[in-house]
């Protein structure tokens, strides 16, 4: 029987890296999951319970599973070529750059920035609640970029700073599972019999928990929910129920966005009463499937805004949401729109929810239907397919008069009519050709994304390579730039992006054909508009409006 190992990363991007390892180890069955701290403790007892032998983690998650758990836990350790190429990457970040962590980083770190000559300063932390002071200390002394382990990287995302994780490489790992593989070895304890009870109960009901006579949970099985979704008052609910009828019963909740059915009955066993519950996640509520999403996401996302354009528009949208007043976000597609109003979101709601619509996909009589009362900000998309409708209008009003913060982001100039029925704001996004000082620090914070997120070699970008791009950036939009810089950090094998890899990717790239003004004056007109179409994507509304016409007389001269 092969021994059961769970390995909790902190972050995403190890997962790839677990997975390349876990075939050079046949004799373990490995399973992976992704939780830092509290939330990787969770997971960690929730593995043990389903029968996992030996846990592996890093940092400080691993030394509070250590605590949480009655298996072996493993810390996956940090290796020198690790920090060798986190500071590195961490060298090439235009600002002040700090490395907060514990001892066993920053001595390690001190060592290398020493020998690299690399501009970066260490601060050393004692325990996790120096975190929070340490890091708006270096924020007020003019600090942008902090680099350490997750809870440090997280923390400087939550005050508006970079944050860079020092991550763990493939030989680190691999020595993790080779310690497991030994400390296995020196267990005599057999689960056999409990491995195949347990599985047997969990196949039968995947969303099962057991509760003893002080309803605390002594089994834990949840296959279709991230935590325990019952409350004090479903137990207590629950519980009466049981007491009252002697018998199972059945309760159903409405439970965030969705019905929970729960089936419970009581047992005795060793002269001990227990209440078993067995749970169901029914379907969510109708107004989730119809263009309508929540954001929740507390975590703080720096933007890219160096440019004076960006500067300006954050300023403006920062003093017309202080005074509640709705804002209608004009620009291209892709320009980031709504990457600004989630960023408004995260800075000025104080918690709450995101209510982020596409009106195209909204069923007519359903925006009434909608609850508010924990939503803080809506972002209205194609506001266009609903211009006549009253109940939008009604549905606008009564989120200003809760003062909830009102987006409408779109492409055209905004209904006259409208703009004075709402008092609408009409704020323009930049185009990226308007912010040519945001362009290498958004391509930057690409590159650092995209390393995180796939382990990427590149870490910085050439400046040959760097000028190509910002002779391309007129017919670039931000999100064909994130895809341009994604392409070239998976395709680039060495640590810095060359200008042969963007030249290749490039070439790639649609170009425009080439108008023909040959024949007749229709003939030549009907080119033109063909051309236009074709740089506008096919957008009907904006080639007639670069043309100076209005969409059924563009749409005519295509037919005749």
């Amino acid at each position: 029987m092969r021994t059961r190992v769970h390995f909790i990363a902190p972050y995403e991007s190890m997962i790839p890296i677990i997975q390349e390892c876990i075939p050079r180890f046949p004799q373990l069955t490995i399973q992976t999951d992704v939780g830092d701290l509290a939330n990787g403790v969770e997971l960690a007892t929730q593995a043990e319970k389903n029968g996992a032998e030996i846990i592996i983690s890093r940092g400080g998650t691993a030394q509070l599973i250590k605590k949480a758990v009655t298996i072996p836990v493993i810390d996956v350790q940090l290796s020198g070529y690790d920090m060798i190429r986190s500071l590195t990457l961490a060298s090439q970040f235009n600002g002040q750059t700090a490395i907060v962590g514990f001892s066993n980083i920053t001595s390690g770190a001190q060592s290398i920035i020493d020998l690299m000559d690399l501009p970066l300063k260490v601060y050393t932390i004692h325990s996790s609640e120096d975190v929070a002071r340490l890091l708006l200390e270096l924020k007020a002394s003019g600090y942008r970029q902090i680099v350490g382990d997750v809870i440090t990287v997280n923390t400087a995302k939550t005050y508006g700073l970079e944050g860079l994780l020092i991550q763990s490489g493939q030989e680190s790992i691999l020595r993790a599972m080779e310690d497991a593989q030994l400390v296995y070895r020196y267990l005599s304890k057999n689960h056999a019999i409990s491995i195949i009870l347990n599985d047997l109960v969990t196949r039968e009901h995947p969303n099962l928990l057991i509760l003893n006579e002080r309803n605390e949970v002594v089994f834990e099985n949840l296959t279709d929910f991230e935590k325990n979704p019952l409350t004090d008052n479903y137990i207590y609910l629950t519980n009466t129920s049981l007491d009252f009828h002697q018998s199972q019963i059945q309760n159903v909740f409405m439970v965030d966005d969705y019905q929970l059915t729960v089936n419970a009955y009581e047992t005795t066993l060793d002269n001990k009463n227990y209440k078993v519950y067995m749970l169901e996640k029914g379907q969510p509520y109708a107004f989730v499937q119809f263009g309508i999403t929540t954001f929740t996401d507390a975590s703080m996302e720096p933007i890219v805004a160096e440019s004076p354009a960006m500067q300006a528009v954050l300023q403006n949208i920062q003093a017309l949401y202080e005074n509640h007043e709705p804002i209608y976000l004009r620009g291209e597609a892709d320009s980031g729109k709504s990457f600004l109003v989630k960023h408004i979101h995260q800075m000025y709601s104080g918690g709450g929810l995101l209510l982020q619509m596409d009106l195209s996909q909204v069923p007519p009589g359903h925006l009434h239907k909608i609850p508010l009362a924990k939503v803080r900000n809506v972002e209205i998309n194609h506001m266009e397919t609903r211009m006549e409708d009253p109940e939008l209008l009604a549905f606008i009003q009564s989120c200003l008069q809760n003062q909830i913060g009102v987006f409408i982001l779109g492409e055209q100039i905004m209904n006259p009519q409208w703009s004075l029925d709402l008092e609408l704001n009409t704020i323009m996004m930049p185009n990226l050709a308007d912010r040519p000082e945001d362009l290498a620090p958004l391509m930057q914070h690409f590159l650092t994304d995209y390393y995180h997120k796939y382990g990427t070699t590149a870490v910085r970008i050439k400046e040959d390579a760097l000028q190509l791009i910002q002779d391309q950036i007129t017919h670039m939009n931000v999100n064909q730039l994130k895809q341009l810089i994604k392409q070239a950090a998976l395709n680039e094998q060495d640590y810095v992006i060359t200008t042969a890899t963007l030249s290749r990717l490039l070439d790639q790239q649609p170009s425009s054909s080439p108008m023909k003004l040959d024949g007749t004056l229709k003939e030549i007109e009907k080119e033109v508009i063909q051309f236009v179409l074709q740089e506008e994507n096919n957008n009907q509304s904006k080639a007639a409006e670069r043309l100076g016409i209005n969409r059924a007389t563009l749409w005519r001269k295509l037919k005749d």
